[in-house]
Formats: structure tokens, sequence, C-alpha cells
């Protein structure tokens, strides 16, 4: 599903450049369930930006489900990022004046999907969370791992092949967050790819895979 060859990614600041990736080569195979793992400032939520087509490399290529995504306009890969990607964040980004249903719908709003399939598909996915009976309810009037649930039915109300998640578990207490990462790893069996940045082991431990960055570099798991 993923290849990534030779990443580089520098930031050009006042006076100097910094390089935060250096040379990432990369595979994920389709249904994989990796945990990218590594000290702050490693390069770890870079590379996940970039897997998610929300960053560009500054040289090497990205090749998702056969498509090299790094020769493709801003426009491209805002499609690409709707139909094909699942976002998932530490912290949340929900929508505070939406109902849990209408943050969950947003990203079928920019399919142009009509409301009636809309709310339909996503009072289904709410369903699937164990969060039917929450669905009118605003972010403000969830907990913490609720809300983390409604995050993760609005990653999947696409459909994506591949759900990318940074920190998921990060605000939640370790009961909440054994709780998400036990939606990952059912949404894996199901066949869904997932690629998380952690810094906790209890919650690597949850993946097939683990990829260990240093110093913007792969340092184990890569092959």
């Amino acid at each position: 599903m993923i290849v990534l060859q030779e990443i580089h990614r520098s930031y050009i600041l006042p006076n100097i450049t910094v390089e935060v990736l250096k040379g990432i080569s990369l595979e994920v195979q389709n249904g994989d369930f990796a945990a990218i793992m590594g000290p702050s400032g490693s390069g770890k939520s870079t590379l996940l930006h970039i897997l998610g087509c929300l960053d560009r490399p500054t040289s090497g290529k990205y090749i998702l489900d056969n498509v090299d995504v790094s020769t493709k306009t801003d426009n491209e890969l805002a499609v690409i990022r709707n139909r094909s990607i699942g976002f998932v964040f530490q912290s949340f980004n929900l929508l505070p004046r939406f109902s849990a249903w209408k943050n969950v719908e947003l990203p079928l709003l920019y399919s142009g999907i009509d409301v009636k399939t809309r709310k339909m598909r996503a009072l289904e996915m709410l369903g699937r969370m164990g969060l039917g009976g929450r669905a009118e309810h605003k972010p403000n009037e969830l907990s913490g791992g609720e809300q983390q649930r409604v995050a993760i039915a609005r990653a999947l109300i696409n459909n994506p092949s591949l759900v990318l998640a940074d920190e998921p578990t990060g605000n939640l207490d370790s009961r909440a967050g054994k709780e998400i990462m036990g939606i990952f790893a059912g949404l894996n069996r199901e066949g869904v790819t997932i690629v998380l940045v952690t810094h906790e082991t209890e919650i690597a431990a949850f993946a097939k895979r683990m990829i260990t960055m240093r110093d913007g570099a792969c340092y184990s798991g890569c092959a």
C-alpha cells in the first residue's frame, strides 16, 4: 500500500535549514498495523503528515496504492485525503458547535453526498462505535473517550483504505486508551491498514509491527 523511497523533509528558517527527515525508506503492506515510536523530535509526526498527504517531502518518492502522490497537485491531494485516508488526532479536532453526527458527516459533505444519506451513514458509523444514543450530543457533552470514538467514526465514514493516527490516546486515561486501541485492533482485523504514532509502549503493543525513529531516520522496523 505504502512505499517511501529516500524521503527527505527540510524546513528553511532564517539563517538555517533544519532537516527533519533524512532519507526515510519504508514499506507498509495492505492490512498492516504499524506503530511509529521514537523520542520527541525524531520526525514521527512529520512522517505521518507526509503519509497523509498533509505535507510534501523535500525530495524522494511516495507511492500510495500504486500512485506516485509526490507529483500530485494540492487539489488532487485533497481528493486523495478525502477518499482514501482517515485521520485521528490526539486533540480530537471536533467542531464544538456541531453534534456528534454532524461532526462525523463532514467528509461526506465535502464529497457532495446528499444530507439524508450523510445523516444515515453518520448514525450507522456512530452505532458501530457504541455511540448510537449520543448522536445529538455536542463534544462538550461527551467524555474524552467518547469524543475520540466520534473522531474515529469521522475518519471511517468514507471507508478509507488507510487510517493514520497521531497519539490517539494521548489525552485519554489508561482505560479509555485501551478501549480506543481495541477499536483500532478490530478495524485492522476487518482489513483496514493502520499507522499510528505513539510514545507509549503499551499502546504500541496493540500493533503488529513497530517502526522506531531516531534523529529523522528510521532506526528499525522499516523493511
